[in-house]
């Protein structure tokens, strides 16, 4: 498969606002948000960081030592998959799963000093990316998109 070089992208990308200029608010922020996955991708990919383990991280960076269930729920992925991530975080130095002496059922997920040691490295991608994101924008244009999107948010949860 030929891979796409940024130039042809940003072809692509204008190509695609003209020939569908009133495309739909869910295709614009479906792509918007894939366009921040593939920046911050290749930011972490610098770092050996896969994409796959920065909500994880995120989220343990916040609170340590949650179920792996919870971590599920909250990173918003099957259990499989968050299994399979703690698998390989462990492998790399980042987690450990530790079960409660009382509690065999339930395995907790703690962060390594390495694991904690990388959030003063990968924010700053993620911080970057937003700022690039933002270029050209005013301050009162990003407070109107945080509150539309919030909205579109809250809407669509309370339709569920």
């Amino acid at each position: 498969m030929k891979k796409i070089k940024p130039d042809e992208t940003r072809n692509i990308l204008r190509h695609w606002q003209e020939a569908v200029p009133n495309d739909r608010l869910a295709h614009l922020v479906r792509d918007a948000g894939r366009a921040y996955t593939r920046a911050l991708q290749l930011r972490l990919a610098k770092f050996g960081v896969p994409f796959g383990h920065w909500a994880f991280l995120r989220i343990l960076w916040e609170r340590d030592g949650l179920t792996q269930r919870e971590l599920s729920d909250l990173a918003g992925v099957m259990e499989p998959t968050t299994f399979a991530a703690m698998k390989t975080m462990e492998a790399l130095g980042y987690i450990e799963r530790r079960q409660l002496p009382d509690n065999k059922k339930n395995m907790y997920v703690h962060l390594t000093p390495a694991g904690r040691g990388l959030k003063k490295k990968l924010v700053p991608l993620a911080e970057d990316t937003n700022h690039v994101s933002i270029q050209g924008l005013s301050a009162s244009e990003i407070q109107t998109t945080r509150h539309v999107l919030l909205t579109i948010l809250n809407n669509l949860a309370q339709d569920e």
